[in-house]
C-alpha cells in the first residue's frame, strides 16, 4: 500500500537516522507529518517524495 501511514520510529529506520533528530525535523516542520493526540504520523508517499525533494539538484539564480 503506497499510502500506508509510518511511526517516527519507522521513518526514523527508513531515512537511517536517530529517533530523537526524527522527533526534532518534525517539530520545526522540517519533516513532513501530522501529529494523532500525542504521536506523530507520516504517510509514506509524503515521505518518498521529500527524500526525492531534499536529493534533486538545487538550481541557483545568476545573482544581480
Amino acid at each position: 500500500m503506497n499510502d500506508e501511514i509510518l511511526t517516527i520510529r519507522e521513518v526514523a529506520e527508513l531515512l537511517k537516522i536517530n529517533e530523537k533528530t526524527a522527533y526534532k525535523l518534525a517539530a520545526h516542520d522540517k519533516l513532513p507529518g501530522f501529529r494523532v493526540g500525542g504521536a506523530w504520523r507520516f504517510k509514506r508517499s509524503t515521505i518518498e517524495a521529500w527524500i526525492d525533494a531534499q536529493s534533486a539538484p538545487k538550481v541557483q539564480t545568476p545573482k544581480k
